[in-house]
């Protein structure tokens, strides 16, 4: 927030001295997702007063939010444009619901968590709580952050707070992802990518963090919660404001400001080369390493173990176990040593060992069973083997025929005959090609296809943020249906406009066809989009738009109550309810609904497990040469494929899309063996490749 009166460099000493003695006994060596962890249990354990949202957070906010030029006003976050010009402030006590008043902004969005923040716990932190304008808050919404410029306000795909601003917001983003971890993903309330992170931050945080540095406004928030003296304080800070830097060392992304100077000093002297490297415990799939610690002008901060020059982990430590190896693998050992200026080593001398030869075979496969029967179709799901090393993939039978190799223990088998048994087998291999022995078969029937569904019907509804739109449309009936009879059309205030045609489409038995707004950002939605309409009607429905499904233009399939204008479900995900089987011209919100929150994606593309397995697509897949001695990988594919390459560590290493006739560059490959997940229309298959 570049806003404020600087305080004197003695009070910001002070500060500095104060901030540090709250993190007292963190290892400052460590970074990454160690590092996160250690600021997540220390934030948490001093979290000692939890606020109640009235009226807690009210008090707390007229004492960490008041103007420095002015005690009888708070600081309006975004900022409010009245008549033109900006207004940035309020009266203390004009705090409440009403036009021209002040409330309490939620700036990681309640909707947005997950699940829902309500006003207790996350939705009641006061560190993500601010003062905010009344209506131009209602404005905001739960509308996603996106990158802009100037003043707050909408722009396309989002929301941008504004330029004095957006570092304030990426640091609340930041503690709530660390105090609350997997409900406030900021991968749910920012438009940006997590491609360079090591977990769900993504980098639009990053760069507002650098981009607007820390204020003493913020300051004085963490000032006053961490002292409980204090009435309405929680105990707790903030780490990102005490140093932006924590950001950087634990994200990566261009440098932060670093307060404490601990990171980023002149120091451009390396640590000694670590020495005495020895591998030790030895097994099919993991080793020891220790070695004589390294020494520097400064201090050592900690050390990467690589293994044939891919790291394997980091530690402060002079011992580190390496797990998840290939068995009789050989494997070049190195260390390097670095220091908290990230000055590093060369490495060591590499110690040369091979991994034992694994010759034991998976555990058999046990607790066989058959579910979802149609006359075309049943899933077969297992309970999973053990290995010693590790099991790469399952082979599933019928009659003794191969027909699917899950990394999964379920598969779902189509295209069979109506009512005829199927004896069922499944075995497993383990990652050095060890298979275990065939299970006990089992008899699957499939059902003489009268399911006693005839029709398709609505399975979702997003409505989401922004342009993020989508319907599911899902198929039980016991054969393909052709989509040419059907439309979907948008009824707003109790008028039917025009209607979409979904001529020329087919939905699969057990299959669902999912339609989007082309403008959606949600990489969800577009991952699984049938098709993509232009941001017109009836793709561009509201919380008071009703979406109907109909069929030779007579209405079969309702979301919304007909003919109704008020709200019904506005900013939410409405997913029917599993034990439905068929189209409802009258909305049944109760009993075939059910709701989830804003921007809830993670199902869309799947109906209760209707999502089949197989694909012709992948049928005889071929990848080649393997073993693999040239820089070049060829595949038998003829449609688009996407292709992502996992080393023996877990770490993805390359990842590419390839059409029809392609082939892949692995020259930067070093040599080894790796996982190949190839992905193709929803589906998936895993295959080793060896590179020598």
């Amino acid at each position: 927030m570049k806003k404020l009166l600087l305080l004197s460099l003695l009070t910001f000493s002070a500060f500095i001295h104060s901030q540090e003695s709250y993190y007292d006994g963190l290892d400052f060596s460590k970074s990454g997702i160690a590092l996160k962890a250690d600021l997540a249990t220390r934030i948490t354990s001093t979290h000692t007063n939890f606020l109640v949202y009235t009226p807690g957070v009210w008090e707390a906010s007229k004492a960490t939010d008041v103007n420095p030029e002015n005690s009888s006003e708070v600081l309006l976050i975004y900022g409010y444009a009245a008549s033109g010009e900006l207004s940035r402030t309020r009266g203390i006590n004009d705090n409440g619901g009403n036009q021209g008043e002040w409330n309490r902004e939620h700036v990681y969005p309640r909707s947005l968590g997950n699940p829902n923040l309500e006003f207790v716990g996350p939705g009641a932190d006061a560190h993500h709580l601010r003062p905010a304008d009344v209506n131009y808050n209602s404005q905001r919404s739960n509308t996603i952050f996106a990158e802009g410029s100037g003043d707050s306000g909408n722009v396309s795909g989002g929301w941008y707070p504004g330029d004095e601003w957006k570092g304030d917001v990426a640091r609340m983003m930041m503690y709530m992802y660390v105090r609350y971890d997997q409900v406030c993903l900021p991968s749910r309330v920012g438009n940006g990518s997590n491609a360079s992170t090591p977990d769900d931050m993504i980098d639009l945080f990053l760069k507002w963090n650098v981009e607007d540095p820390v204020s003493d406004f913020e300051r004085q928030r963490n000032t006053y919660h961490n002292n409980t003296s204090n009435t309405y304080a929680q105990g707790n800070r903030n780490p990102f404001i005490d140093n932006a830097y924590l950001a950087t060392r634990i994200w990566g992304g261009d440098p932060a400001e670093d307060y404490w100077g601990i990171f980023t000093t002149q120091d451009d002297e390396a640590p000694t080369t670590p020495t005495n490297v020895t591998v030790t415990n030895i097994t099919t799939n993991a080793l020891s390493v220790s070695w004589s610690a390294s020494t520097d002008n400064e201090s050592v901060s900690g050390y990467e173990v690589l293994l044939n020059d891919n790291l394997a982990g980091e530690t402060s430590s002079t011992t580190f176990n390496v797990q998840n190896l290939v068995p009789n693998t050989d494997y070049a050992v190195t260390i390097v040593a670095k220091d908290v200026a990230q000055n590093k080593s060369t490495p060591s001398t590499a110690v040369n060992i091979k991994t034992l030869a694994d010759t034991t075979a998976p555990s058999v496969p046990t607790g066989v069973s058959i579910s979802n029967q149609t006359g075309s179709s049943f899933q077969v799901s297992w309970t999973a083997s053990t290995d010693d090393s590790g099991i790469l993939n399952y082979e599933v039978f019928l009659d003794g025929n191969s027909v699917g190799k899950p990394t999964t223990t379920f598969l779902d088998i189509t295209n069979l005959t109506p009512s005829t048994t199927y004896v069922v087998t499944i075995l497993a291999e383990d990652i050095a090609n060890n298979t275990s022995d065939i299970s006990t078969p089992v008899n699957a029937e499939t059902t003489d296809g009268s399911n006693n569904i005839s029709e398709i019907f609505f399975s979702e509804y997003v409505e989401g943020s922004s342009f993020n739109k989508a319907v599911e449309i899902v198929n039980l009936t016991s054969n393909n249906v052709d989509l040419s009879p059907y439309t979907i059309k948008r009824q707003s205030n109790g008028i039917w406009e025009a209607p979409l045609s979904l001529t020329g489409r087919t939905i699969n038995i057990n299959d669902v066809f999912v339609i989007i707004n082309t403008d959606a950002i949600d990489v969800k939605l577009k991952a699984e989009a049938d098709l993509e309409v232009p941001n017109e009607t009836p793709m561009t429905f509201n919380g008071d738009d009703r979406v109907g499904l109909f069929k030779n233009d007579v209405l079969i399939d309702i979301i919304g109550d007909l003919n109704g204008t008020d709200v019904f479900s506005q900013n939410e995900t409405l997913r029917r309810n599993s034990d439905v089987t068929g189209p409802n011209t009258v909305f049944n919100i109760q009993g075939e609904w059910s709701f989830y929150p804003i921007n809830t994606t993670s199902d869309i593309g799947n109906f209760n497990g209707t999502l089949s397995t197989t694909n012709p697509i992948l049928e005889g897949f071929k990848m080649y040469p393997n073993p693999n001695h040239s820089n070049r990988l060829f595949f038998n594919n003829t449609d688009v494929i996407n292709i992502t390459i996992i080393n023996v560590l877990g770490k993805q290493v390359k990842s590419s899309k390839i059409a029809s006739n392609e082939s892949l560059d692995i020259s930067e490959l070093s040599n080894g063996i790796y996982l190949v997940k190839i992905t193709s229309n929803k589906q998936l298959i895993t295959k080793k490749l060896i590179k020598n």
